[in-house]
């Protein structure tokens, strides 16, 4: 799966909102500053974030966007169905496989996307915020510096 530049923009900027987590709205400048995106292209995303109540916003000169809801109640799958729509199956309407083969291929590409969607709804933004844990750790021997799998 690859999420489009459009979700990418969606998740960068959600998570500079989480990170933010006070009562205060952030200017989609100043997201699109940090996140190094386009303004204009990521105001109708924040716009189309805040249709979804993902996010809050407020108009005026202290206005901007923040989290409607808790880091923790925000999945992933959320995020991207906000922007790209829902994770469906792709599948051709004129694929011209025989119906026993078309019957069998759309089974899989349903049961594929379905788990797509069951590992994108377990990740919230909160788990995107956590510090991930290094892959390897410095071991010290008497011969000096070594490095080992975590």
């Amino acid at each position: 799966m690859k999420l489009s530049q459009s979700a990418t923009y969606a998740v960068h900027a959600a998570l500079e909102l989480a990170k933010e987590q006070n009562s205060i709205p952030v200017s989609c400048g100043k997201l699109a500053e940090k996140g190094h995106m386009p303004e204009r292209f990521l105001l109708q995303i924040l716009r189309d974030l805040a249709k979804q109540g993902i996010l809050q916003s407020s108009r005026g000169g202290g206005g901007g966007f923040m989290l409607d809801r808790d880091p923790h109640e925000i999945s992933l799958l959320q995020l991207i169905e906000a922007i790209d729509g829902p994770v469906v199956a792709g599948y051709p309407a004129n694929s011209h496989l025989p119906d026993e083969s078309s019957v069998v291929l759309r089974g899989a590409l349903n049961r594929i996307a379905q788990t797509t969607r069951d590992q994108l709804s377990a990740i919230t933004l909160a788990h995107l915020l956590e510090m991930p844990k290094p892959v390897f750790e410095e071991v010290t021997s008497t011969a000096g510096a070594a490095y080992s799998l975590a």
